[in-house]
C-alpha cells in the first residue's frame, strides 16, 4: 500500500529553522524523483523543492538559498531543511513524487509567526 507520512512541522518565529521528514512507502523509491510541496492558505499547492533519483536538487525562487532537500534511499525517506523562515513560508507541506503524484498524505503544518 502506497503511503506518504510527513512530520516535523510546527510554529516558529521568523528567522528560525525547521526540518521536515517524509517516509515514503512506494516500490523502487530510489528510482523516484521526489518533491516537497507547499499549500499556503488560500493558494494552490506548489513545488518548493525537488530531488531527482540521482540526487540533483532544484528549488523555487522563493526558497532558494534557505531550503535544502535531501533523500535517504536506505530509509525510503526525503527531508526538507528550512532555515531563515519567513511568514510567507507558512502552509501545509507535503511530499510526493514529482510526476504522477500518488495519493496525498496528511501533510505537516508549518506556521511562521512572531
Amino acid at each position: 500500500q502506497v503511503q506518504l507520512v510527513e512530520s516535523g512541522g510546527g510554529l516558529v518565529q521568523p528567522g528560525e529553522s525547521l526540518s521536515l521528514s517524509c517516509v515514503v512507502s512506494v516500490p523502487l523509491f530510489n528510482m523516484q524523483s521526489m518533491a516537497w510541496y507547499r499549500q499556503a492558505p488560500g493558494k494552490q499547492r506548489e513545488v518548493v523543492a525537488k530531488i531527482l533519483s540521482g540526487g540533483t536538487s532544484n528549488y523555487a525562487d522563493s526558497v532558494k538559498g534557505r531550503f535544502t532537500i535531501s533523500r535517504d534511499n536506505d530509509k525510503d525517506a526525503v527531508s526538507l531543511r528550512m532555515s531563515s523562515l519567513k511568514p510567507a513560508d507558512t502552509g501545509v507541506y507535503y511530499c510526493n513524487r514529482l510526476a504522477n503524484v500518488l495519493g496525498w498524505g496528511q501533510g505537516t503544518q508549518v506556521t511562521v509567526s512572531s
